[in-house]
């Protein structure tokens, strides 16, 4: 960690540090999630409104998919660094179907949008396919990543530690 992080980690208060430290690994995957989802969102906007523009669920899953190759990178090193229990090439297929039926997942809400309902603005496009359908791919995807992907904790030592490093002041 950072030390600016760890400074700053030690100016709160215990019970937010605690809470911090309990639940680190799903801080990290919001954060991956954070910037996976502007990776996707970038991408998306970028074809949708250039070379896609008729084809906009084929461009959502172009950005989605660069997204979640970031997305892989950052959970195998950073939000799951310390899981593990399967050998490697396991894993990434493990990660990558599970991914692929996140996709899936992501992509629910804009198809029913755009084909079922039949809305086409770019407010709608927005909420079904950039809030519903992250949102409902992220809660499937951190349940099944530490469910099939990553199940066991601790299997990898650690390379990056939470210990805090608090001013000491002396007391005279």
């Amino acid at each position: 960690m950072l030390p600016l992080a760890r400074r700053v980690l030690g100016l709160l208060p215990e019970p937010v540090r605690f809470l911090i430290n309990k639940h680190r690994e799903l801080i990290r995957f919001a954060v991956v999630g954070g910037t996976t989802f502007l990776i996707d969102n970038g991408i998306w906007y970028a074809l949708k409104l250039t070379v896609l523009q008729d084809k906009v669920v084929t461009a959502k899953a172009i950005a989605v998919l660069v997204a979640v190759i970031a997305s892989y990178v950052l959970s195998r090193e950073w939000s799951f660094d310390t899981r593990g229990g399967r050998e490697r090439h396991h894993e990434a297929g493990l990660f990558f179907l599970v991914s692929g039926i996140g996709i899936g997942v992501n992509l629910l809400p804009l198809y029913a949008s755009r084909h079922v309902l039949d809305l086409h603005s770019e407010i709608a496009d927005f909420v079904s396919g950039s809030v519903i359908g992250m949102l409902l791919a992220t809660v499937f995807k951190y349940w099944a990543m530490r469910k099939f992907v990553f199940p066991q904790a601790d299997a990898r030592p650690s390379v990056t530690s939470l210990p805090v490093v608090t001013e000491q002041r002396d007391v005279a």
